[in-house]
C-alpha cells in the first residue's frame, strides 16, 4: 500500500487517548491482514519518538473495532532519513537506555554512563567496572542490534568493551568490593552459628514436622540511634531505621525448611526492602505479629546490595521491635473547620484515598462532620456508612455533579424584542482563544431588520502584537494586513455605535461578546444588549447534527460559507443562517425572543450539551438521599454525555429536587468561578449566585495551573494576585447576596506525599508526565492549615469562611441520614410459607410414601421450620419458580454452592442433589431402606454407589439416592444463616430466564448486580513503568511497590456480575437503596445495574445468582439429538465410571490420544490436565470418589501440598482426606466435637482462616489425628459437597452419552465451544488435525493462550477421529450458525456437520445474515449471495477459501467474445 497519515487510515476508529496523542503524526507504511489466522499487521513510521506503550493500546483498539481480528502486530520505526547514523544513534540513545533498563535494572546505570563510537559496521560501547561481559551474557548486545535494525533501519554489530578506570576510581572500586564481601561473609557466618544443630527427626512428636536452621534475628530491644532510611541508603552497612510496613509479607520456604521473609518499609524520606531469615516456628512465635502490613517497626540490620534482588539495596534484619508511632498531625483549633469538598478513590482515576481513611483522620482531629463529593457518583456512600459505625461524626452525603444548563441558553438578557426587530450579527477574529489576554484582529458584522440584511460593517484591527503563524494559517490574516489598521480603542467605540440598541447575534456568542464586554468595562461603557447565540439556536431548531459548528449548520441549511474563519464571511453566513432560523421560529408560532430559552430547554438533547459546570449537591435530609439517587441514576442512564464521557446533571433536573438539596458552587470548573473569571455582567453573576445555598473558594495552590497557562480553551491569569482577586470577588458576591462563602480543599488525597500516587493514576489515564508532575496541593487540611491559606484576607473574614461558614453549612443538613437502610427487604410472595410446605411435602410423599417415614418427616419438618421460621420461605419459592420455568423450557438447572445440603430444596425441585443418607427407595410401593448392611457399607458417601437391589415387598428395581450432606452446612445449627441459592442456567436460556425474573417481580424491580472494577497491582505496575519511561528515570523496586500500593483500589470502571440479579420488593423502589446505571456507562448494553457494588447492598436486598453455564445447554442438545432423556442415565453405569481411569470404553487406547490415560477429555471439570493427573493418582472406582476429586480440585491448598502428599506417603486414602467443607463438620461430630464447635471450625477452615489455638486444642482433646489438624491448617478455600455432587452428576451423564451417543456428545461439546473450533484445521481428517496439534505442542512456552486452547480442542477432535467418527463439510444451506448438527447420508452413516461460525473470522452477525437470506431460496451466483446477505468481500472470500461456494458462478453476465 502507499504510505498514508495515521489519522487518515485509523482516524475514524475509536482510539484511546494514549494512541491519539502519540500516533497522530505517524505515517502508516503498511497494513496486512491474514483472514485465516485473524491477524492484522500494521507498520508505522515517525520522525519523532513516541511512547511505545501506546502500541499495546492501539492493538486493543483494533481488536475492539474489528471483531474479525483476534491478533494484532504493530511496529514503529524512526527513519530520520536526513540524519547521519551517528546522529540517529545519539538521538535514540535514551530509548536504548530504556531497553537496557527493562532487561536489567543493575546494568542500567552503568549503561547510562557508557561512552560509544562507531568503528566500520560496529557500534562499540565502553562500560566501566569490568561489566562488559555481563552485558553480553544477558544478550543486551543483541537487543540493541535488533533495536537499531527495527527502529532506525541501521545494520550494526554491537560490541561491549571495558572502559579503563583511572587510579582513584580503581582504589574506590576495590575498597567498596572488599567491604561488601566482608559484610556479607559476617552475616552468613552469624546466621550459621546461630542455627541449631540438626538432630535426628523425632517422629513421635510429629510425623511431618521439619527441623530447620534459624537465623540470628531476634526481637531484643534496639538501643541504637535511628537514622532516616534516606540516610541509611546513602551509607549502607549496619544501620537502625524505623518506618511503616506498606507491602504484604512474602514468605519463601528454603530447601532446608527455613523461611525467607520479605516486606518493605517507608519513613517519609525513602523506602527500603526488608529481608528476614528465620525458622517457621520463630516466624510464627516472634516475628509474624511484627511484620504485618501497616505496622510501625524499628529495625536494625545490614543494608547492602543483594544479588538475589536485582542488585538493589536490601536491609537484612538482625533485630526488630515494634516502634512508637510517629506523632500524627493534629488539629488543635478550639473550633474545627468542616471539609465540604472531598473526593475518595471512587472518583474514577482521579482521587486515591479510601473514604474510611478520611473518616479516621477527621475523627482523630475532632471534626464534627465530613463530606463526600465524588465526581458524578455516590459509590463511596456504603463504605462511609460502614466506617461511621459507632463514631461521633456526621457524614454529609453529596456528589460533585457535572451540571449542564438545559434551561435554555439561546438568549441572554431578553427584552421582549420581536423577531422582526433589529439584529446585528457579528464575528471576530482574534490572536487567540483567551478572552482576557488576546486581541481582536478583524470585525465583520451584518445588520438584519425584518429578516433582511440592511447594512454591513467590516474592519481590520491592529492588535499591536505579532499574529502567530497558527492564527495566520487559520484566518489568512497576517501582520502586514493589520499594521496600518486602527487599534481597539478607535474601532470598538465605532462598532458599539453600529450596534446601538440592536439585539446582538453571534455563533458561540459567549466568546465574541466577551471581548466587547471587556472593552466596555475598561472604558465605563454600558453594554447590556440582548444577545442570541446561534449555536444554541441551532441545537433548538435542528436536531441530530453531528456538531453545531458554523460550517455544519451552513451545510444543513444550504447556506454558502466561503473563506471560513474570516470575520466578514463568517458574519455574512451566520446572518443568512439566522434569517432562516427566524423563518423556522415563526413557523413554530414564535414571535419574540423572550420565549426562545423555554423552547431551547424543551428541544435540547441534554446528553449532547458540551459545556459542563461542576456543582456540589448535598442531600439535605433523608428524602434528599433518595432524590440524589434518582438524579445520579438519570445522569448515568438518560443523560450520560455523548462527548467526554461524563454523567450530565441537567439544571432542570436539579431544580426538580431543589427543596431536598443543599447546593454549592464548587471549584474553578463551576459556573460561578468561570463567570467571575470572564467578568460577566452583574445581573448574570446575581442569577448564578442566587441559585446556590453557599459559595466556595479554595486555596490558591489549587488553581496555580492557571498562572501563565497557554493551553487551548483553558483559564489563564498572569499572577497570584489575579487568583486572589477572583477569590475576593466571590467572597464579595457572597456578602452582597447573602450567601455564606466557605473555604474548601477540593481534597483528592489525604496527605501531601500521596500526590505521588495521583500522578501514577493520571499517567494511567493518558496524561503526560509534564501534565502530572506539579500536583496541586489537594490534601486534607487542618483548621490552621486552611486559615494559613487565606492570610490575604482579614483574620475575621478568614475565620468566617474557614470555620464559621463550613460549620453553618454542615448544620443545614439533617443528622441521622443513612445511605443504605439497615434492614432486610425481601420480596413478598403471598402464601410462600404454605406453598413451600405444600410443594415439598407433596413431592416427598410421591417418592417416599404417605405417611412419610419418620426419619424423612423429621428432616423435612426440621428444615421447613427453620426456613419458614427465619423468613426464608420466599427465597425458596422464588428459586423454585425460576427452576421450574427453565425446566418447562426444556433445560435442566444445575445447583451451585451448598443448597444441595437442603432436603427441602431437593423436594422443591431447586436442586437434584438429595442430601439424605444413602438409601434405597422403591418407585412402586415406596418402601425405603436406610439401615441395611448394603447401605451401611456406603455410609457417609453416595447412594449412587449402592449395588442394584430389588424391592423386598413388590420386586421392583429400587432407586438409589442420598449423598449424606447435613442441612446445617447450609443454614447453620440455629437455621439462621441466610441461604445463598446459586443456580446454573443454560447459557442460551439465561437471558430469557432473567426476563422471566422481571415478569415475576415487575419491571423496575429487577436489576443486574453491579460491580466496581478497581486498579490492581499488575495494572498499576504498568503505569509506574510508563511513568519511569516518560521521565527517563529508574525507580528502585521498593519505591515502585510503594507507588503501586498507594494506587491499588482506585476505581477504574464499573461492570456487572455475570449472573447476579438484585430484586427490589414491590412495596418500595430501588432509590431507597442505591442509584442505577449502565455497566461501564455503555447505554448500548441494554443492561441496567445497581450503582453500588452489589456486595454493599446484599444485606438489605435479595440477590439471585442465575449464572449461564454450558452443561444445561449440552444436556438439552443431547435430548434434542438422541431423544434420550439425560435424567434417565443410570448413575452406577460401570462403563461410564471406567472413563475416569481408562479410555478403553471408547474403543481406543491411551496412545491414540497422545498418552491421555483416561477417557475424560471433554467431560466438564474432569477433562483438564490437572484433574486428569488427580484421576491417575487416585484411580476413583465409584461416584463417591468422583465427588471427592471434584472437591479436592476446586479447593485452594486442599490437594496440592496437602491431600496429594497424604495419599502419596500412605498416611491416608482418598476416602479419608478432607475433600469438601461438609466433611470437616461431619468428621468432627463423629469424634464427638460439640456441634456448634464443629460448625465453627468448618467455617474457619473453609474460608482459609486456619485454626485458633483453642480449636486446635479442642480437636486434640477429641483425638483428632495430627495429620487431620495439619491438613486443616493448610486449607485456603473449600468446595461445598452439594456443589461437587451437582457437578459430578451432570458430568457422569455427559460421560454416558460420550460412550453411547458419541455423535451427540461431540456435536454438543463443540457447539458450546464453537469460538475455539477452527474448521480449516480440524475438519479435514485426522492427519491434518494431528499435524496442527503437534505443531502447537512443539512451540512449548512460546505457545499463546489461544494456541493452548486450540490444542485442547484438537486433542478432542483427534479422539473423535480415533473413534472412527467423521465431520461433514460445511453446507451453505444446512449448516447452523453456532451449533453443530448430527446428520445421516443415504446409507445411514452419521456425520457431524460444523456450523458457519467455525470458519475462522466468520462472525455470528455474518452467519445470521446468511441463514436468514437462504430461507428465500438458493443462491445462483456469488453476486446474488452478496446482495441478499449483505456480506462484505472479506466474508465472501472466507467462504471461498473454506470451499463452501463450490463452483458457484460470480455473476449472471455472459462473455461472448474473449
Amino acid at each position: 500500500m502507499e504510505k498514508a497519515m495515521f489519522e487518515d487510515v485509523f482516524g475514524k476508529m475509536h482510539l484511546s487517548a494514549n494512541v491519539k496523542s502519540n500516533l497522530k503524526n505517524a505515517v502508516v507504511s503498511n497494513v496486512k491482514v491474514w483472514f485465516q489466522t485473524k491477524t492484522m499487521e500494521v507498520s508505522l513510521e515517525s520522525d519523532n519518538f513516541v511512547d511505545e506503550s501506546c502500541l499495546d493500546d492501539f492493538k486493543e483498539d483494533i481488536i475492539e473495532s474489528f471483531p474479525g481480528i483476534s491478533q494484532v502486530k504493530a511496529s514503529i520505526c524512526y527513519p530520520m532519513e536526513k540524519l547521519a547514523p551517528e546522529e540517529k544513534i545519539e538521538k535514540y540513545w535514551a530509548k536504548l537506555s530504556e531497553i537496557v533498563y527493562k532487561k536489567s535494572i543493575c546494568c542500567s546505570p552503568v549503561f547510562k554512563r557508557a561512552e560509544w563510537h562507531l568503528e566500520d559496521n560496529t557500534l562499540v560501547i565502553e562500560v566501566e567496572n569490568n561489566t562488559y561481559k555481563t552485558f553480553e551474557i544477558l544478550g543486551i548486545n543483541n537487543l540493541i542490534e535488533n533495536a537499531l535494525r527495527n527502529r532506525l533501519k541501521l545494520e550494526y554489530k554491537v560490541k561491549f568493551k571495558d572502559k579503563p578506570l583511572n587510579e582513584a576510581e580503581k582504589e574506590k572500586y576495590n575498597k567498596i568490593k572488599k567491604e561488601r564481601a566482608k559484610s556479607y561473609l559476617e552475616n552468613v557466618i552469624s546466621f550459621e552459628e546461630a542455627s541449631p544443630k540438626i538432630a535426628a527427626p523425632v517422629v513421635a512428636e510429629s510425623k511431618f514436622k521439619k527441623r530447620v536452621k534459624s537465623g540470628n534475628a531476634n526481637t531484643d530491644e534496639i538501643k541504637d540511634d535511628v537514622i532516616t532510611i534516606e540516610e541509611a541508603c546513602r551509607i549502607n552497612g549496619m544501620v537502625t531505621v524505623q518506618g511503616r510496613i506498606y507491602s504484604e509479607t512474602e514468605i519463601t520456604e528454603t530447601r532446608k525448611g527455613g523461611y525467607i521473609v520479605k516486606t518493605d518499609i517507608y519513613d517519609g524520606t525513602d523506602c527500603v526492602p526488608l529481608k528476614l531469615f528465620c525458622s517457621p516456628d520463630d516466624y510464627k512465635e516472634r516475628f509474624k505479629g511484627l511484620l504485618k502490613k501497616g505496622k510501625y517497626i524499628k529495625v536494625k540490620g545490614n543494608l547492602d546490595y543483594d544479588k538475589y534482588e536485582n542488585n538493589e539495596q536490601v536491609l537484612i534484619i538482625n533485630m526488630v521491635n515494634a516502634a512508637e508511632e510517629p506523632p500524627i498531625k493534629t488539629d488543635d483549633a478550639e473550633v474545627k473547620r468542616v471539609e465540604l469538598h472531598l473526593h475518595t478513590n471512587m472518583s474514577m482515576m482521579d482521587a486515591v484515598t479510601p473514604v474510611a481513611d478520611y473518616i479516621d483522620r477527621a475523627c482523630a482531629w475532632g471534626h464534627k462532620a465530613l463530606a463526600i463529593t465524588d465526581h458524578g457518583v455516590v459509590q463511596a456512600f456504603p463504605e462511609a456508612e460502614h466506617a461511621l459505625h459507632g463514631r461521633d461524626i456526621k457524614m454529609l452525603y453529596g456528589c460533585e455533579g457535572y451540571m449542564v444548563n438545559d434551561m435554555g441558553a439561546v438568549v441572554k438578557n431578553p427584552k421582549g424584542q420581536s423577531l422582526d426587530d433589529t439584529y446585528v450579527v457579528f464575528d471576530l477574529e482574534t490572536t487567540g482563544l483567551n478572552t482576557n489576554t488576546d486581541k481582536i484582529i478583524e470585525i465583520g458584522a451584518v445588520k438584519v431588520v425584518r429578516g433582511k440584511i440592511v447594512d454591513r460593517y467590516s474592519t481590520f484591527v491592529n492588535p499591536k502584537e505579532h499574529i502567530s503563524d497558527k492564527i495566520s494559517k487559520l484566518t489568512g490574516i497576517y501582520d502586514d494586513m493589520v499594521e496600518n489598521a486602527p487599534d481597539e480603542d478607535v474601532i470598538l467605540p465605532e462598532f458599539l455605535d453600529f450596534i446601538g440598541e440592536s439585539v446582538v447575534v453571534a455563533h458561540n456568542a459567549g466568546f465574541d461578546t466577551a471581548f466587547i464586554r471587556r472593552f466596555a468595562k475598561e472604558n465605563n461603557i454600558v453594554f447590556d444588549n440582548s444577545i442570541i447565540d446561534t449555536v444554541e439556536l441551532g441545537k433548538t431548531l435542528i436536531a441530530n447534527l453531528r456538531n453545531y459548528k458554523l460550517d455544519t449548520i451552513c451545510d444543513a441549511l444550504g447556506v454558502s460559507l466561503e473563506n471560513h474563519h474570516r470575520a466578514v464571511d463568517d458574519a455574512e453566513a451566520t446572518a443568512e443562517c439566522f434569517i432562516k432560523f427566524i423563518d423556522m421560529l415563526k413557523e413554530q408560532g414564535e414571535n419574540n425572543i423572550n420565549s426562545l430559552n423555554e423552547l431551547g430547554a424543551k428541544n435540547i438533547d441534554k446528553s449532547k450539551i458540551r459545556k459542563r459546570y461542576h456543582i456540589i449537591i448535598f442531600a439535605k435530609n433523608q428524602d434528599g438521599v433518595k432524590d440524589l439517587y434518582k438524579l445520579v441514576s438519570d445522569a448515568h442512564t438518560k443523560y450520560f454525555g455523548k462527548r467526554g464521557g461524563r454523567p450530565h446533571f441537567p439544571k432542570s433536573e436539579i431544580m426538580k429536587y431543589r427543596k431536598n438539596f443543599i447546593l454549592g458552587s464548587a471549584c474553578e470548573a463551576g459556573d460561578l468561578y468561570e463567570a467571575v473569571y470572564n467578568d460577566m455582567p452583574e445581573e448574570d453573576l446575581k442569577e448564578i449566585v442566587e441559585f446556590y445555598d453557599y459559595l466556595e473558594v479554595q486555596p490558591l495552590g489549587n488553581n496555580q495551573y492557571m498562572i501563565g497557562n497557554t493551553k487551548k480553551n483553558s483559564k489563564s491569569v498572569n499572577s497570584w494576585d489575579d487568583l486572589i482577586d477572583i477569590n475576593k470577588k466571590i467572597i464579595e458576591l457572597g456578602d452582597k447576596y447573602n450567601r455564606p462563602v466557605v473555604a474548601t480543599g477540593d481534597v483528592h488525597f489525604i496527605d501531601p506525599d500521596c500526590a505521588d500516587f495521583r500522578k501514577i493514576v493520571q499517567i494511567g489515564e493518558g496524561f503526560k508526565v509534564d501534565e502530572v508532575e506539579n500536583q496541586p496541593p489537594l490534601y486534607f487540611r487542618t483548621t490552621q492549615e486552611m486559615l494559613d491559606e487565606f492570610k490575604y484576607l482579614t483574620p475575621e473574614k478568614a475565620y468566617e469562611i474557614v470555620v464559621t461558614n463550613t460549620n453553618l453549612v454542615a448544620d443545614m443538613i439533617d443528622d441521622g441520614i443513612y445511605a443504605v437502610p439497615n434492614r432486610k427487604c425481601p420480596p413478598v410472595i403471598e402464601g410462600s410459607d404454605e406453598e413451600l410446605r405444600e410443594i415439598t411435602t407433596t413431592k416427598a410423599k410421591s417418592i417416599y410414601g404417605d405417611p412419610l417415614p419418620a426419619n424423612i418427616e423429621e428432616r423435612l419438618n426440621k428444615e421447613l421450620n427453620s426456613i419458614i421460621g427465619n423468613g426464608y420461605a420466599v427465597l425458596y419459592i422464588i428459586a423454585q419458580k425460576l427452576v421450574w420455568d427453565s425446566n418447562d423450557h426444556g433445560y435442566i438447572v444445575g445447583s451451585r454452592g451448598s443448597v444441595g445440603s437442603s432436603f427441602a430444596a431437593t423436594m422443591a425441585g431447586i436442586t437434584e442433589v438429595n442430601p439424605l443418607d444413602p438409601h434405597y427407595v422403591c418407585p412402586n410401593c415406596k418402601y425405603s431402606d436406610f439401615t441395611s448392611e448394603e447401605v451401611q457399607k456406603v455410609a457417609g458417601n453416595s447412594g449412587f454407589d449402592l449395588p442394584d437391589k430389588k424391592c423386598p415387598h413388590c420386586g421392583a428395581e429400587m432407586n438409589k439416592d442420598g449423598q449424606a450432606i447435613p442441612f446445617e452446612t447450609f443454614l447453620g445449627f440455629n437455621g439462621d444463616k441466610e441461604p445463598d441459592i446459586d443456580l446454573n442456567f443454560s447459557g442460551e436460556d439465561q437471558t430469557r430466564a432473567h426476563k422471566y425474573c422481571e415478569e415475576l417481580f415487575g419491571k423496575g424491580h429487577v436489576f443486574k448486580a453491579g460491580t466496581i472494577a478497581t486498579l490492581q497491582d499488575k495494572t498499576v505496575f504498568g503505569y509506574v513503568l510508563k511513568y519511569c519511561e516518560q521521565k527517563s528515570i529508574n525507580l528502585k523496586g521498593a519505591e515502585k511497590r510503594r507507588l503501586v500500593n498507594g494506587c491499588v483500589g482506585v476505581k477504574r470502571s464499573t461492570g456487572q456480575h455475570p449472573g447476579g440479579l438484585v430484586v427490589v420488593p414491590d412495596y418500595t423502589d430501588i432509590y431507597e437503596f442505591c442509584p442505577v446505571q449502565h455497566p461501564a456507562n455503555k447505554s448500548e448494553s441494554g443492561v441496567t445495574t445497581t450503582h453500588f457494588d452489589y456486595h454493599k447492598i446484599d444485606s438489605c436486598l435479595l440477590k439471585l445468582d442465575m449464572l449461564g453455564h454450558d452443561v444445561p445447554t449440552i444436556l438439552r442438545m443431547f435430548k434434542d439429538i438422541t431423544g434420550f432423556d439425560p435424567l434417565n442415565v443410570p448413575m452406577n453405569d460401570r462403563a461410564t465410571m471406567s472413563l475416569f481411569t481408562s479410555p478403553d470404553a471408547l474403543g481406543i487406547k491411551s496412545e491414540d490420544i497422545y498418552g491421555c490415560p483416561t477417557g475424560s477429555l471433554g467431560l466438564p471439570e474432569f477433562g483438564t490436565p490437572f484433574v486428569i493427573g488427580m484421576l491417575v493418582e487416585t484411580q476413583p472406582q465409584n461416584f463417591s470418589g468422583l465427588v471427592k476429586i471434584s472437591g479436592l480440585s476446586h479447593g485452594t491448598d486442599v490437594w496440592n501440598g496437602n491431600a496429594q502428599e497424604l495419599i502419596a506417603n500412605g498416611t491416608c486414602t482418598l476416602n479419608e482426606v478432607i475433600p469438601t467443607r461438609d466433611d470437616i463438620m461431619v468428621y468432627l461430630m463423629l469424634h464427638n466435637v460439640p456441634n456448634g464447635d464443629a460448625f465453627s471450625i468448618m467455617e474457619h477452615v473453609r474460608k482459609g482462616k486456619g485454626l485458633t489455638a483453642d480449636e486446635e486444642a479442642l480437636m486434640r482433646e477429641h483425638n483428632v489425628p495430627d495429620w487431620y489438624i495439619g491438613s486443616c491448617k493448610k486449607i485456603k478455600y473449600m468446595f461445598p459437597k452439594g456443589h461437587a455432587v451437582a457437578y459430578c452428576t451432570n458430568t457422569f451423564r455427559i460421560g454416558y452419552f460420550k460412550i453411547n451417543f458419541p455423535h451427540a456428545f461431540y456435536a454438543a461439546t463443540f457447539s458450546v465451544k464453537y469460538d475455539d473450533f477452527d474448521y480449516s484445521i480440524m475438519c479435514f481428517g485426522e492427519e491434518k488435525a494431528r499435524e496442527n496439534y503437534e505443531n502447537i505442542m512443539s512451540m512449548g512456552k512460546e505457545a499463546s493462550a489461544k494456541d493452548k486452547t486450540t490444542a485442547d480442542m484438537l486433542k478432542l477432535v483427534i479422539e473423535l477421529y480415533a473413534r472412527g467418527l467423521k465431520f461433514a463439510p460445511i453446507d451453505l444451506y444446512n449448516s447452523g450458525i453456532t451449533k453443530f448438527k448430527v446428520i445421516e447420508n443415504e446409507e445411514g452413516e452419521k456425520f457431524i456437520l460444523p456450523p458457519l461460525c467455525t470458519i475462522s473470522g466468520f462472525g455470528v452477525t455474518a452467519a445470521e445474515s446468511l441463514v436468514s437470506a437462504r430461507e428465500d431460496g438458493t443462491f445462483e451466483t456469488i453476486e446474488e449471495l452478496q446482495k441478499r446477505t449483505g456480506l462484505g468481500q472479506s466474508n465472501i472470500q472466507m467462504l471461498r477459501d473454506a470451499g463452501i461456494l463450490g463452483n458457484m458462478r460470480e455473476t449472471d453476465q455472459l462473455t461472448l467474445f474473449a
